[in-house]
């Protein structure tokens, strides 16, 4: 009995490790084919770093982003305060530093919600059609008939500003591309073989969509939402700019840019070093969202 117990035990140990093996040898080659393409390399690459600099910002920052230092305002860039000052002698390089770990707040949760609300929305209209398909892109077509900057400051000004309600503001109006495109790939789905062969064995509707629409449609949906992380970026600048988002002195890099503007053309470098980090970090998931979207989605080949 104790030997059967011993065999029993091994073979779990090695199904475990062939587990293990197969995991690592696909995420290798999903890192080297995105490796293959230097601009996916190089978008990966600063996403990578904005992480390790929101995750490290403490001991990142050589000065406290928030303390006020009046006699050191709009200093240019130098040895001690590499991009230069603010115009409250705040050192310009730790508050970017900082405002890495505001921008990924927002980017995060945006992503973590309006992709499920998408997805969820977007499969059901395509997998049940007529009235249900109807209502919904009706629905859609009202979000998406509007600008999303100016949905979501109409819904900002409602809500109030907040880093928050800038989340809440943004994902009510990112959500209606991701379902259009969920729609259409259930639409393609919802009449394939394995489907009817699966509905014809007594499986519900829900589990259809559960255990064989969704997975399927989730390549394009990941592909979507890293794309649209560029967009989420520049919405947030500019509700920050505006006043709407993250509130001074909050080192937000659309607030340090709209703080900064009264100075721009005799201190360059006050709006110039924000707006570059909103520049790269948007080409950088640009960068991201095509080689995924060339790896995860095979008609791109």
């Amino acid at each position: 009995m104790t030997v059967s117990l011993d065999l029993v035990h091994a073979s779990d140990s090695r199904e475990r490790l062939a587990r293990c093996r197969r995991a690592l040898t696909r995420v290798g080659h999903f890192l080297w084919q995105m490796a293959r393409n230097p601009l996916t390399a190089i978008g990966g690459g600063i996403i990578l770093l904005l992480l390790i600099v929101a995750l490290f910002a403490p001991w990142i920052a050589p000065y406290p982003p928030l303390i006020q230092d009046l006699n050191n305002a709009l200093v240019p860039p130098s040895a001690q305060h590499w991009f230069g000052t603010d115009e409250f002698g705040r050192d310009i390089f730790s508050r970017l530093v900082w405002g890495a770990r505001i921008t990924l707040y927002i980017v995060l949760l945006v992503s973590v919600t309006v992709g499920p609300l998408g997805l969820l929305l977007g499969v059901t209209a395509g997998y049940f059609g007529g009235k249900v398909d109807s209502v919904l892109m009706r629905v859609t077509d009202i979000f998406i008939s509007f600008p999303s900057l100016v949905l979501a400051l109409a819904f900002v000004a409602a809500l109030g500003p907040g880093l928050e309600h800038v989340v809440i503001a943004i994902t009510l109006t990112a959500w209606p591309p991701i379902a259009r495109l969920a729609r259409a790939e259930a639409l393609s789905l919802r009449q394939a073989d394995f489907v009817s062969a699966v509905r014809l064995q007594g499986a519900s509707s829900l589990r259809i969509l559960w255990k064989h629409i969704v997975p399927l449609c989730l390549p394009s949906v990941i592909i979507r939402i890293t794309m649209n992380m560029a967009g989420i970026i520049l919405t947030a600048a500019g509700l920050g700019f505006l006043g709407l988002g993250a509130q001074p002195p909050d080192p937000e890099w659309g607030a340090m840019i709209a703080s900064g503007r009264t100075y721009m053309l005799e201190c360059w470098w006050v709006v110039t070093v924000p707006g570059l980090a909103i520049l790269v970090n948007s080409l950088a998931f640009n960068f991201l969202g095509d080689g995924l979207r060339d790896i995860l989605d095979p008609r791109s080949e």
